[in-house]
């Protein structure tokens, strides 16, 4: 479809669409949902062929991606995805007589989706920020990612028969990178949603904000999702420590947004004698394994390689250095070496590793692993509640479920709208904007606040 008519539909239906009740709205989102399940025999191969990912695991994202579809349907349904507040009339409120207020949110408008690379399912063409904005009722423009052509091609066929009932124009799927800038520029399109490099979403984000009526860029860019084991921690489980991160930072070939890779320990030799032997398999296309052997010859020439090889290919590395190094250089905080690879930081003190941590830009995520009764773990979750958008205990990061408290976002360089999440059902907020209704006669309110 071209840009164009993609554009224009999506201009005429927002109307439509944003008048559909949300019983139709989840209707639309079972359809797609059963329509792709019933295609996972031919979009799966095509996910293989085009990623180089394993078929469980592309298997296993589908499956994710229709779970997630038919949860919003759910909440819709159970009018759980609408902030609805309603003040009555009281003469008597304090600072005066109080009006009928009530507030709601309606759809902001056609939003243009840039599918990412490493989810072909769940963040491509019918992933989160799709479903979500269908969701919150507005029409969707999707970017195809160019890692994966005939998968993004196939999807939004079969995507777009089962919104058969939908208003013409509520879903279109477009290609080209200077497609996607120029439909970003579009004064039709009211939202953007992004995820990828830091590099691409910033550029984009700087052509959203400087349109003459600048609009909501949520972009999800780089995160290199600390972990710090604290000094108890490592005295209680050093070895499942390292087994556990050993399993995250490889898995996937470390291609996921929120792989560990900055781990801070107090013994850096000692742990890097428990991680086990790591492997990883081919990358998604050779413009990502470029951008490993990048940044990964990057860090090299800033720190010690502690395991493994900086080459061609896609052998593990991990990196090595001092918290002393770090707070000299703390750019090696936000160099992401999207692979399998990790820069792990011995401290001398918790004190030392607090300063790390005050350095460090906007993430998706950090990680304590700690001990029970662990004295230094509240300050450390503290300090890394203050630059993450989701906190972990003994556990990994690689594994974003999709429910209604999960939280996948954080402040810049994570992502461009700290407020939100791109993940869950609050993912929908995005895409809602608030009105409040005033001495309104109930018949032109909107049906929730009647």
């Amino acid at each position: 479809m071209s840009p164009e008519h993609a554009l224009a539909g999506a201009a005429a239906a927002a109307r439509p669409v944003a008048r559909t009740t949300w019983a139709e709205r989840a209707g639309w989102l079972r359809a797609a949902a059963d329509a792709l399940d019933a295609a996972a025999g031919e979009l799966v191969p095509l996910a293989v062929a085009e990623s180089h990912l394993p078929e469980a695991r592309l298997t296993g994202e589908l499956n994710r991606t229709t779970f997630q579809a038919r949860l919003f349907a759910e909440r819709l349904e159970q009018g759980r995805l609408h902030d609805v507040r309603v003040d009555h009339a009281d003469p008597d409120w304090p600072m005066g007589p109080r009006p009928d207020l009530r507030r709601t949110q309606v759809p902001i408008g056609p939003v243009l989706v840039f599918a990412a690379s490493n989810f072909p399912f769940a963040f491509s063409v019918f992933g989160g920020d799709t479903t979500s904005a269908l969701a919150a009722g507005c029409p969707v423009v999707v970017k195809a990612h160019p890692g994966h052509p005939e998968l993004s091609r196939r999807t939004a066929a079969v995507v777009s028969a089962a919104l058969a009932r939908a208003p013409e124009g509520t879903f279109a799927l477009i290609e080209g990178e200077a497609e996607g800038a120029q439909a970003v520029r579009d004064p039709r399109i009211r939202a953007v949603a992004f995820t990828g490099s830091t590099r691409g979403g910033r550029a984009l984000f700087d052509l959203a904000v400087s349109r003459p009526d600048p609009i909501p860029f949520f972009g999800e860019l780089g995160s290199t999702n600390p972990v710090v084991v604290t000094p108890s921690g490592w005295a209680a489980r050093a070895g499942e420590i390292a087994t556990g991160f050993a399993g995250s930072v490889a898995l996937g070939s470390g291609q996921f947004c929120t792989k560990p890779g900055i781990l801070l320990v107090p013994d850096a030799g000692a742990f890097l004698d428990a991680v086990p032997e790591l492997s990883a398999g081919p990358m998604l296309n050779e413009r990502i394994e470029s951008g490993f052997h990048a940044s990964a010859t990057e860090m090299a020439s800033a720190v010690q390689v502690a395991r493994g090889t900086v080459a061609e290919g896609t052998s593990p590395v991990l990196f090595r250095t001092t918290a002393a190094v770090v707070l000299d250089n703390p750019d090696l905080l936000e160099l992401e070496v999207f692979g399998p690879a990790a820069l792990i930081v011995e401290y001398g003190d918790v004190p030392e590793v607090l300063r790390v941590l005050d350095v460090l830009p906007g993430q998706l995520t950090g990680t304590v692993q700690g001990s029970d009764d662990d004295p230094d773990a509240p300050e450390v979750v503290a300090r890394l509640g203050e630059r993450t958008g989701r906190v972990l205990w003994n556990q990994w990061p690689t594994g974003v479920t999709v429910s209604d408290a999960q939280q996948h976002g954080g402040p810049y360089p994570a992502t461009t709208a700290p407020l939100t999440t791109s993940v869950g059902t609050a993912a929908a907020h995005r895409f809602l904007r608030p009105v409040a209704f005033q001495n309104m006669p109930a018949s032109a309110l909107p049906i929730e606040l009647r």
